[in-house]
Parts: structure tokens; C-alpha cells; sequence
């Protein structure tokens, strides 16, 4: 797909009712609500006629969940951007926690698991208020295979995409599941002085050449060497990081190996696998972790 100027933006806005947001019970039906086709009583991303929003001359409250389709000059493609915030809490001047999907996954991955009601629980419980930004980053590692360069996404589309929706532009915080931590890995490197907080759930990493160009994503072993967070476990200082990892999951390892060597502020090694079940357990811990240290003086 060609891309378009980057500052025409397609976007849908979707909502959902506090109630549904409000319990596990409820982001069932959210979640359906989120993903489904769009019916013709919406139109241009309006509520339907029989909403209770009332019409108002200033700008409405954002809602928990933002869906927009955004052209990315760095990925020379159009993405999907999904911005959940706490319920109840505007949007602007949130700071901002970067969620990385894995591989065969998207940004969408994130209200399947159910992180828009766990956030607004985290904030409820006592953290800061933070929004949770969800992008489309492909398969490729979070690096660059020209001429789609996720990364550079990161790096340089996403500010002004965040900036637009009145969020702090630069990410306080960064998470990853399994190939997005190698991701969110990646991003800290390359953010040290502003990243706060880095959270690996579950982190794809690799011990050798053979095990990394088996992925078939790597351009060359050297960018492999280049990008590998375990071969530059030096540059992960200075913001807080937690990871998680199951006993089931075939990548234990070497996420026992990035605790050693990094000597996280959270370490958690539990039951579970690599799978959406031990996802959406820690999860909340990991959103928990994240908050608790933007919470901190910076």
C-alpha cells in the first residue's frame, strides 16, 4: 500500500459504557463490542442516537478505548493505533506506556487480553493515571526490514501520532510479550533518558545465530548481533525494568538468563507458559510495576 501524507489520518472512535468497562464480566462484551464490524447506526465514529453523551460545545472527554487507522511513513503502511486510558481520566497530558504485540499478533492483542479494565484496576488501586498505546508492528522483531522500519515507527511517528491525541509525545514506559519485549528491549536502548519503566513479559530472545536466523527475520547476523538485548545488557541501565516468565514456557532460559545479567527491579518466574492464559494473569502485575515506578520522582 502506498503511503499517504502522514498528517491524514483515518480514524475510528469506538466506546464502550463505564459498566462494561468496570468488570471482567463486562470486557467480554466490550471486547466484542470493540471488534465487531460497525453498524450503520454509527456514523463517522459517532454514538448512536440513543447514546446519553450529550452534545457539547467543548471538546468531548476522550474515550477508554481510541482505535485509529494512521498512515506510517516509517513502515510505509497504514496501522492500527489503539490508546486505552484509565476510565474516567482525560487523555491529555497522560504519559504514556508503549505495549509491543508478538509475533503472528497486533495492536489488538491487547484489548483481547483485557488490558484497557486492568489498567483502569491499576489506577483505581492507587497508581498514577498512564495510558497504554498499542500499535501494528508486523513480524519482524520490531526491526527494521526496509523498507518497513517499525522501530523508526517508534521512534518517530508515534510521537506526533500521541502528541495529536493531547498524550505526553514521548513514552514514559514500554512493555513487550515474548517477540515485543525483544521490541520494548530494543526501544529502552535507544531511549534511556526518557523511558522510566521497561516491563518483558515472556521475552523471545536469542542465545546464537542458529537459534535467531531459524525466525527467518534477520536480515544478517549482524543485525541480529546489533539488536539482541542479550548482547547488550549494559545499555538496559537506568530505567526500571520487571520481567515475567512461565516455567512452561520454552524461552525460560534465557529470561532466566536477562535476570542475571540485569538484575531487574522485578523478577517474577511463575507457572504458565507462552501462552494468552499466562498473559492475562501477570499482566496486571506488569501494569502494576509500570505505574508504581512512574509514580516515582523522575
Amino acid at each position: 500500500m502506498a503511503a499517504g501524507p502522514p498528517n491524514r489520518l483515518r480514524r475510528t472512535l469506538l466506546t464502550a459504557t463505564a459498566a462494561g468497562l468496570g468488570t471482567a464480566a463486562g470486557l467480554g462484551v466490550f471486547g466484542y463490542w470493540l471488534l465487531r464490524p460497525t453498524k450503520p447506526s454509527t456514523v463517522d465514529g459517532a454514538p448512536p442516537a440513543t447514546s446519553t453523551t450529550v452534545a457539547t460545545t467543548t471538546t468531548p472527554l476522550p474515550q477508554p478505548v481510541t482505535v485509529q487507522r494512521l498512515v506510517s511513513p516509517a513502515r510505509g503502511r497504514e496501522v492500527e493505533l489503539i490508546v486505552m486510558r484509565p476510565e474516567g481520566i482525560s487523555m491529555v497530558e497522560l504519559p504514556v506506556c508503549l505495549a509491543l504485540h508478538g509475533r503472528g499478533a497486533n495492536a489488538r492483542v491487547f484489548t483481547d487480553l483485557g488490558v484497557p479494565a486492568m489498567l483502569s484496576e491499576v489506577v483505581r488501586a492507587g497508581a498514577p493515571p498512564f495510558a497504554v498505546a498499542a500499535v501494528d508492528g508486523g513480524d519482524s522483531y520490531w526491526v527494521a526490514n526496509p523498507p518497513d522500519d517499525p522501530q523508526r515507527m517508534l521512534d518517530e511517528d508515534m510521537p506526533t501520532w500521541l502528541a495529536a491525541l493531547g498524550l505526553v509525545p514521548a513514552p514514559a514506559a514500554v512493555l513487550g510479550i515474548s517477540m515485543g519485549a525483544y521490541g520494548a528491549l530494543g526501544y529502552v536502548r535507544a531511549h534511556r533518558p526518557t523511558v522510566r519503566a521497561a516491563a518483558a513479559i515472556s521475552p523471545a530472545l536469542f542465545t546464537s545465530w542458529t537459534e535467531a536466523r531459524a525466525r527467518s527475520v534477520f536480515a544478517s547476523r549482524a543485525q541480529w548481533e546489533a539488536t539482541e538485548p542479550l548482547r547488550h545488557t549494559e545499555q538496559l541501565a537506568g530505567p526500571a525494568l520487571g520481567i515475567w516468565c512461565g516455567t512452561g514456557d520454552s524461552f525460560l532460559p534465557v529470561a532466566r538468563q536477562l535476570v542475571a545479567r540485569t538484575k531487574p527491579e522485578a523478577a517474577v518466574i511463575g507457572p504458565g507458559g507462552h501462552d494468552d492464559a499466562y498473559w492475562t494473569r501477570v499482566l496486571p502485575d506488569a501494569l502494576g510495576f509500570i505505574g508504581q515506578q512512574l509514580a516515582k520522582p523522575p
